[in-house]
């Protein structure tokens, strides 16, 4: 949403990055993930040496927790050729000149072959700085057994996702069932003012009309009537919380219903087997949503081996790396190829509608009724703006008026952006 320029152009030249005779020797750097997740980037480093001789890949894993400070805190000079980024972060290391345009150093059968939504997320003022591995998507789950028992009949797809005034009556119904009235997970644990209470309920806002940004500005846009009454709802469904401390309330099968992403699928599958069902999150008017976007991968801003980092780029998201990838953990495969032979995503596979959701992407402003994944703003003032809003999340669920605590998390967000002359660069 705010215009940025290039740190370099895609030749690379106001930064110093340059694309070299593609061969050499080139560092990596990437974020320690699950065991499965880092066992296979290491083996894609050991496999794309092997394969020829020209490049020699070296990587370098951090701890997921210290990764985006550490990028953040090094000097663009001290940047590795090639680095992996979370997708709502690139932006502001666009804007602080940490990365490169990558078009002139991939393939373009890399780039045709990435799913619109991933290319939404890894573009900036018209230039790709970023494509990814993987991608994210939302949903709710649900225990088809105490659904049935409770007489309620739920979604096929998202055509007829729930409305919001529906799946409040959905939880009224499962709670008349229920020992404790505490039908649904949201993942409360996990903390509703971090990036997950963003990540998890923006929804809410798109799906309202709302968004998080426009031109610039929160104010008008984050904070209207139509999201007000969006968030008093959301409000509302607290008493029908379970609070999940434990991290059981699906797979011990006390609710009925989680709010959550993919990345649950293979325990709640194992859990629920056949019982498990797959739906679309509520609509709140203007249709239903998810949020999407994860990891990325993109080029240093004074690489001196653009070409050779491409050479390992391309090699890195091809079918079997991202295959590979995506089977040990389980997210929505980031290339088209990928992701209509996906066993999980698949037309007929059981994540078909999160593949469904995210062939239907939004980027980050133009937020319709027809489409449904929606970008994260990609813009410098993210981190405020997740901050301010996942707080006001959090305010709202823990009984703030939802107006008020929108109205000053969309101040926050304007007084921070005129304090920065809009995240442009001079």
């Amino acid at each position: 949403m705010t215009a940025l320029s290039a740190c370099g152009g895609d030749g690379g030249d106001s930064t110093g990055s340059e694309g070299g005779s593609g061969k050499g020797d080139i560092t990596i750097w990437a974020h320690q993930g699950q065991e499965g997740e880092n066992r296979v980037l290491q083996d894609v480093v050991r496999s794309f040496n092997s394969s020829q001789s020209e490049v020699r890949a070296s990587l370098k894993l951090i701890p997921a927790n210290d990764y985006t400070k550490t990028v953040t805190a090094t000097e663009a000079s001290q940047l590795p050729d090639v680095l992996e980024f979370d997708g709502p972060t690139m932006a502001n290391f666009v804007y602080n000149e940490k990365l490169t345009p990558i078009s002139s150093y991939v393939s373009s059968k890399t780039v045709d072959n990435a799913t619109d939504a991933i290319k939404d997320q890894g573009t900036a003022d018209g230039k790709l700085y970023g494509l990814g591995m993987y991608d994210s998507a939302l949903g709710l789950y649900g225990d088809k057994k105490l659904l049935d028992a409770a007489g309620v009949d739920y979604p096929k797809g998202l055509s007829d996702a729930w409305t919001a005034d529906e799946f409040a009556d959905v939880l009224k119904k499962l709670a008349a069932e229920d020992s404790d009235g505490k039908v649904l997970d949201i993942q409360e644990a996990d903390g509703l003012g971090t990036e997950w209470g963003t990540y998890g309920f923006s929804p809410i806002l798109w799906s309202a009309g709302g968004k998080l940004i426009q031109d610039n500005k929160a104010t008008g846009v984050m904070d209207t009537p139509e999201a007000a009454a969006a968030f008093q709802k959301f409000q509302s469904w607290k008493a029908y919380v379970d609070p999940n401390t434990d991290g059981n309330a699906m797979t011990g099968r006390r609710v009925a219903l989680s709010w959550v992403g993919h990345w649950l699928y293979p325990a709640y599958s194992k859990a629920l087997g056949s019982d498990l069902v797959i739906m679309p999150l509520p609509d709140f008017g203007n249709g239903p949503k998810t949020g999407q976007g994860s990891w990325a991968w993109g080029l240093g801003a004074e690489t001196q081996k653009g070409k050779a980092a491409g050479k390992f780029l391309d090699y890195l998201l091809n079918d079997a790396n991202v295959s590979a990838m995506t089977k040990v953990n389980g997210a929505p495969p980031g290339t088209d190829s990928v992701l209509a032979t996906s066993p999980l995503y698949k037309s007929g596979g059981p994540l078909q509608l999160f593949a469904e959701q995210l062939d239907k992407p939004c980027g980050d402003s133009d937020i319709t009724k027809s489409c449904v994944a929606v970008t994260r703003p990609v813009t410098a003032g993210y981190p405020v703006i997740t901050s301010e809003f996942s707080s006001a999340v959090n305010s709202i669920y823990g009984g703030a008026d939802p107006k008020s605590a929108l109205s000053k998390a969309a101040r926050a967000i304007d007084r921070d952006y005129a304090d920065n002359d809009d995240y442009k660069l001079n």
